[in-house]
């Protein structure tokens, strides 16, 4: 059975920052694509941050020059620091890997960002 486990999230004061980590389980992702998402209340869900098989990288311009997706292949993990976070970065994040064309969703974990 593939999991994909998320932590790192809480309540932070603007300013603050966050590392996500997205844990796998039941697949060998290694290299594999990979992506974190986020659904504030009442929004869509919409794509933060994303990481290619060559390790290209790529990022909602909110969140440009503040957040950085990382993979540790040997961990079979997924990271997204988070700095200089915002009241509107305050949603349910996501991670996302692809494998043999299957894409796997963690259950989330949730940011607050506030004072």
């Amino acid at each position: 059975q593939v999991q994909l486990v998320e932590s790192g999230g809480g309540l932070v004061q603007p300013g603050g920052s966050l590392r996500l980590s997205c844990a796998a389980s039941g697949i060998i992702f290694g290299s594999s694509s990979g992506g974190w998402y986020r659904q504030a209340p009442g929004k869509q869900r919409e794509l933060v941050a994303s990481i290619s098989r060559g390790s290209v990288t790529n990022y909602a311009d909110s969140v440009k020059g503040r957040f950085t997706i990382s993979r540790d292949n040997a961990k079979n993990t997924l990271y997204l620091q988070m700095n200089n976070l915002k009241p509107e970065d305050t949603a349910v994040y996501y991670c996302n890997r692809g494998f043999a064309g299957v894409e796997y969703w963690g259950k989330g974990t949730l940011v607050t960002v506030s004072s």
